[in-house]
């Protein structure tokens, strides 16, 4: 049957028109006068108009070094307002923003400037030691190197260019782009936090930024009206993407940049801006609940605070809802996939402990676990919140379903779009799942397969737990025993009182109970706080 509409010209129209870009400037045309960015450090409020005149100056500056469509821009920045020049510029020219992680080594850096090939690196001055390194170590050179700041730059590269100078003199206008952008364009490319490997790059285009905003929007959901701040940095998809400045900007919102983590600023930031929505990790959460607890703090402007990276166990779940906000949000999801299921309030806190249910426009399933090949997405395990399986997630809204020069690893990770992520999972009959490890976490002892993420999250329940890592260490008899690091949050707790505490509990088989316990002052997390299964720098577990 013939179509009532001419399907090729709604295309065209579509992939021209339907860019991150677009949706914008739009904000810059009906909201120019309204805040955008407010940088507490300087204490300078950024207009739509402002912002947008600011990125110009960038973007005008690189098109007139000659640096345009698909040429690669490296910015290892805090969440500042250079960030966001950064962020938009690669939009108006058509460049490929890639957020660097400052936290990363001079040698790690050395290893994506390599992948990347970036024709512009940016970077913050505080940072200039790991950049010096990094640029000393890479075989590859950027073309332009420009510092952003006044920190101590003795270290940097010598051949730098100051940013204020980059972009003196350069006009405020929307700059002339050689070619009309398309839906289909890269715009941002993230990078896996990676923690044993070389982090793999993952490219995002124009639409799937478009829908990442939207995502948010849906589900906060996110408005106008709203004022985000992330406790998190912004060079995480779950920073950026997350009441980050993707969809701030895309929503006509307002944001403040917390240049770094500080639980008695991020407080005073709260009551000063009257923030709406505060992200972060629950690990972050919980150093603000008990800051919170033991001084004033004025959280009457907030409308809801979103977690991720983590599950969120039920009794610091309840303590959030009533001593910060009752709208409590956690999402689950990847660097490849932004995030696929969430805990919206009305689930909590009965749902706590599980990372919820599938996101509007995503397909979420728990299937067949193959120690080889990808069994298929249609092999799902029963819905009975006990048979273990991998979760797989099925969000071309939000995914390009690849990853950047990575044939070998693309092949291993995605089928059919599909991302198969190595998370074990259970799941129920409304499609709820419950992460309970990942498939290199696993501990197999004397033939049963032990999930860390269970026995963690009954250690986690002990009032004088802070947080619980759960491993296994080789043993003669049984192949691996289960062993757990304890950061306290009560100095007098014992390891007497922790094998007590397993024995008693209801829902933890024998084979299941660590054997060892070791105190420790701080545990491994990655730059997005997950707990990271390895052991302890310092610890040992030999007797």
């Amino acid at each position: 049957m013939k179509p009532s509409y001419d399907i090729e010209q709604f295309k065209r129209v579509f992939e021209k028109e339907y860019t991150y870009l677009n949706g914008f400037m739009r904000n810059v045309m009906r909201k120019g006068d309204r805040p955008a960015l407010h940088c507490p450090l300087s204490e300078r409020t950024w207009t739509y108009r402002t912002l947008n005149e600011d990125a110009n100056r960038l973007a005008n500056a690189l098109r007139k070094h000659g640096y345009g469509y698909g040429d690669v821009m490296l910015y290892i920045l805090p969440n500042s307002p250079e960030f966001l020049f950064c962020y938009l510029a690669s939009h108006k020219t058509g460049m490929v923003g890639a957020p660097g992680n400052y936290r990363l080594s001079g040698g790690e850096i050395s290893l994506l400037i390599n992948d990347l090939r970036p024709k512009v690196l940016v970077y913050d001055a505080e940072y200039a030691k790991i950049v010096g390194d990094a640029l000393r170590l890479a075989a590859y050179q950027p073309e332009l190197v420009i510092v952003c700041g006044e920190g101590d730059r003795a270290e940097a590269p010598l051949d730098q260019t100051s940013y204020l100078e980059f972009v003196e003199g350069m006009s405020c206008a929307n700059p002339e782009l050689s070619r009309v952008p398309s839906i289909y364009d890269e715009t941002t490319r993230f990078f896996t936090s990676g923690t044993t490997n070389l982090p793999k790059g993952v490219p995002c285009n124009s639409l799937n930024e478009v829908l990442s905003a939207h995502d948010v929007m849906m589900h906060f959901p996110l408005t106008a009206t709203d004022v985000t701040m992330n406790l998190t940095p912004w060079f995480h998809r779950g920073g950026l993407h997350s009441g980050g400045p993707c969809p701030v900007l895309y929503a006509g919102a307002s944001m403040v940049a917390l240049r770094d983590f500080s639980p008695r600023l991020a407080l005073q930031y709260i009551a000063k801006y009257r923030i709406t929505f505060i992200i972060g990790a629950p690990t972050i959460a919980e150093v603000i609940s008990r800051l919170s607890e033991s001084g004033h703090a004025d959280f009457s402007s907030l409308r809801g605070m979103v977690l991720m990276g983590s599950p969120l166990d039920n009794e610091p779940c309840r303590r959030y809802m009533k001593g910060i906000t009752p709208r409590i949000f956690n999402g689950y999801g990847t660097t490849e996939t932004f995030w696929n299921t969430f805990l919206r309030p009305y689930d909590l806190p009965e749902q706590a402990g599980s990372a919820g249910g599938p996101c509007t426009d995503d397909d979420v399933r728990v299937i067949r676990i193959e120690t080889a090949g990808h069994a298929s997405p249609k092999a799902m395990v029963p819905q009975d919140s006990e048979t273990v399986g991998e979760v797989v997630i099925l969000s071309p809204a939000k995914s390009t379903a690849t990853y950047a020069n990575n044939e070998e690893m693309t092949r291993a990770k995605f089928h059919d779009g599909w991302l198969y992520t190595g998370d074990l999972a259970t799941w129920d009959e409304h499609g709820y799942i419950t992460i309970v490890g990942r498939k290199d976490d696993m501990i197999v002892s004397a033939g049963e397969n032990i999930y860390p993420v269970q026995i963690e999250a009954i250690l986690n329940e002990n009032p004088k737990v802070a947080e619980s890592l759960v491993l296994g260490i080789p043993d003669p008899k049984r192949g691996a025993v289960v062993v757990a690091a304890i950061k306290p949050a009560d100095p007098s707790l014992t390891e007497k009182e922790l094998k007590q505490w397993c024995l008693n509990h209801p829902m933890l088989a024998p084979y299941k109970r660590p054997r060892k316990y070791r105190f420790v002052d701080e545990l491994p997390h990655s730059g997005t706080g997950k707990l990271l299964h390895r052991m302890p720098e310092g610890v040992s577990f030999d007797d």
